[in-house]
């Protein structure tokens, strides 16, 4: 059985391995990863698809925004690369849009393959006004409203507007007397 869940701190090594296999090492030199560079997924949009306690999926959705109008950045979506085509991906991607629609938010960009994310409702039309903070190929820029008119001025580059990723203390160390 396969259970779409919140990420936990655990998943995070087999996340990272997940990603590499699927989309390569440099997956981490693509313009939308500057967007997630020293930020926190947005509250509850980090899933985790597991089978038998293995990671086998994963999606998140972060906060950014563009001349004042906030968004949501999908990325990226893997799915353990034996279980593609089976519908994983199509669920994680219904859960996370529903689960990004509940809580309130207004439209999801995204860098991907057009035809797979059309089928979602992702048009490239809706990011004309829009731009990466690096190069992107335009037909593969597109947005999703989750309420109509959710980008409505946006425009010029995408910013990340989420929590920064805490900075972790040095322990102290006791002087000796």
């Amino acid at each position: 059985m396969i259970t779409i869940r919140d990420e936990i701190a655990a998943d995070i090594p087999a996340r990272e391995a997940l990603l590499d296999r699927c989309l390569g090492e440099r997956r981490t030199a693509k313009s939308s990863e500057r967007l997630r560079e020293g930020r926190l997924p947005a509250q509850g949009l980090a899933l985790t698809a597991e089978r038998d306690g293995e990671v086998i999926g994963s999606v998140r959705l972060w906060h950014v925004e563009a001349n004042g109008v906030a968004a949501l950045m999908l990325g990226p979506l893997a799915v353990k690369p034996e279980l593609q085509g089976e519908g994983l991906g199509k669920g994680l991607m219904r859960e996370v849009l529903w689960r990004a629609a509940c809580r309130g938010h207004g439209a999801v960009i995204l860098v991907g393959d057009a035809p797979y994310y059309a089928r979602f409702g992702f048009d490239a039309a809706l990011t004309r006004d829009l731009a990466m903070p690096g190069p992107v190929e335009r037909e593969r820029f597109l947005a999703i409203e989750l309420r109509e008119g959710a980008l409505d001025g946006a425009r010029g580059v995408l910013v990340a507007a989420g929590a920064p990723v805490p900075e972790v203390a040095a322990p102290r160390v006791a002087k000796a007397a």
